[in-house]
């Protein structure tokens, strides 16, 4: 008696039919297409045909080109993350207090974005400064897709705008970094229990205002690779569970990293390398316009952008990146 198929492989087979339908259309295109042509090359020999098919081809051999596009597009080999859910880390850089600000704006761009999307957002770990902004925060975000619109926020971000604790009215320039993770899933990491060690905390509020506290707050220290992870939440089980998945995320996104070094010297396009000491946008309030500095995009919609309006800078990035990728191998 067989045992059947489980739900999870199920789910598994879904998925993976999911992603190849569109290849399957667009070969299934490309081939009607060629067929289309050599019809209509085969009546150019028929008088009574002849004229039909003088119309015709110049419409299909003008339809070729884009046909072909997309099948590379289709056929371009995927980021295995691409489809998951991510964890987005944002910390402020240089610029003191109007950098842990700017870095309270990128969240709340970031959360906006996702609720138009549909995802799902968490805050799982977050510092406040005295005036409102981060000093750190660990976001989850999940839903289908996620890591492959997100994964190019991955760097500097550069804001130039007057503070509002600037009385002189000058423009200061500050800045925060952004990382942003695939979520990992148990397969991807195997963690050995002896190289834990795990600690229990006393835990306050938000900026420490909190005057209850509970020694409820988990870190783990991951001993060989010295990751260092924190959850305070109110419930030291749920903290467990945070601090092992950001854990798991960190050792998944490493070793991602490690693959990524050792194929970098055969690739060309590092603009979703993800390499977070690079300063990828800056946000320039007085001109109203944020800049792409991988691709040199420039919108005047920083209202927008920074209200949550990503997809079209999402979609340039994407495009580009696909684009580098086809110059890769026509190359």
């Amino acid at each position: 008696m067989s045992a059947g198929i489980s739900g999870e492989e199920i789910a598994k087979l879904s998925k993976e039919y999911s992603q190849l339908k569109p290849v399957v259309e667009k070969i299934e295109e490309y081939k009607s297409l060629l067929a289309d042509l050599r019809e209509a090359e085969d009546m150019m020999a028929d008088p009574d045909m002849r004229q039909l098919a003088e119309e015709e081809l110049p419409l299909l051999k003008a339809r070729m080109p884009e046909v072909e596009k997309l099948l590379q597009l289709a056929l371009l080999p995927k980021d295995a993350a691409d489809e998951r859910s991510a964890m987005i880390e944002i910390r402020p850089g240089t610029g003191g207090d109007e950098a842990a600000l700017f870095a309270a704006d990128l969240l709340r761009m970031y959360q906006r974005f996702s609720e138009t999307s549909g995802w799902t957002f968490e805050v799982i770990e977050e510092q406040l400064s005295e005036l409102g902004g981060i000093k750190e925060v660990v976001v989850n975000v999940k839903g289908d897709g996620v890591f492959a619109k997100l994964k190019y926020e991955s760097g500097v971000h550069r804001v130039q705008r007057v503070p509002e604790t600037e009385s002189g009215g000058r423009v200061h320039t500050s800045a925060a970094t952004v990382a942003v993770l695939p979520e990992a899933e148990d397969v991807d990491i195997k963690i050995e229990q002896n190289d834990l060690r795990i600690d229990t905390m006393r835990s306050s509020g938000a900026g420490g205002q909190h005057v209850n506290t509970t020694d409820s707050a988990v870190r783990i220290t991951h001993i060989p690779s010295g990751i260092v992870v924190t959850s305070s939440e109110k419930s030291q089980h749920r903290n467990r569970e945070i601090a092992m998945q950001v854990l798991k995320t960190r050792l998944y996104d490493l070793e991602r990293q490690r693959v990524d070094n050792e194929r970098s010297a055969d690739r060309k396009s590092q603009v979703g390398s993800g390499d977070r000491s690079e300063r990828i946008r800056t946000y320039n309030f007085p001109q109203g316009r944020v800049t792409d500095h991988r691709i040199n995009l420039t919108l005047y919609k920083l209202d927008q952008v920074i209200q949550g309006d990503l997809g079209e800078m999402v979609s340039a990035l994407i495009e580009y990146d696909q684009a580098e990728k086809l110059a890769e191998i026509d190359g």
